[in-house]
């Protein structure tokens, strides 16, 4: 089952390289306006830096998660995956807890897990409801503000036992920085 999406991929890969090689776009020839329409009206560049601290709007890039990936449907902080509703990010960018908003489509998130791919990567992993949703979300770069920033601490304590991972290890760097200044 998982052959189709490898394919795709492989095709999305070689589409990127082709396109940045030669300096083509393929969507310039329909014009910024088609480009737009034709992707949800959603960047998949940034067209503003990527906010690399917390503040009350940040531009920031998304990617999206399903729950037949590896980690199943439990979160980091121990409840359930819901759509609309569970993301993951480096806790030491955006800690566990944080709520926020995505501007273009007023859809809210809780941050309630992390993911090794995104630790040190300023990347926001929505949770999506099926492989579908998922694979149509791919990557954005969007505007998010934040209705309530999470607690250093407690995504601190929440981490600290976990530490036999990497990925963990450096976020629980982070946070101890974070947490005695």
């Amino acid at each position: 089952m998982q052959f189709p999406s490898l394919i795709r991929g492989i095709i999305l890969l070689a589409a990127t390289v082709l396109t940045a090689c030669t300096g083509v776009n393929p969507a310039a020839k329909h014009g910024p306006a088609a480009a737009r329409a034709s992707d949800g009206g959603f960047a998949t560049k940034p067209a503003h830096p990527i906010s690399k601290t917390a503040s009350h709007y940040m531009y920031v890039r998304t990617t999206a998660y399903h729950h037949t990936e590896p980690g199943g449907r439990q979160t980091a902080v121990g409840g359930y995956l819901k759509p609309v509703h569970s993301a993951a990010a480096d806790w030491s960018w955006l800690p566990a807890g944080t709520h926020f908003r995505i501007v273009e489509t007023g859809e809210d998130y809780f941050v309630e897990d992390y993911g090794s791919a995104l630790v040190g990567r300023y990347t926001i992993d929505l949770y999506k409801k099926t492989r579908e949703e998922m694979n149509r979300w791919g990557v954005r770069y969007v505007q998010i503000e934040i209705l309530q920033l999470g607690s250093y601490p407690v995504s601190l304590a929440v981490l600290i036992p976990r530490q036999k991972y990497p990925h963990v290890r450096a976020m629980v760097a982070g946070l101890q920085k974070k947490v005695r200044s």
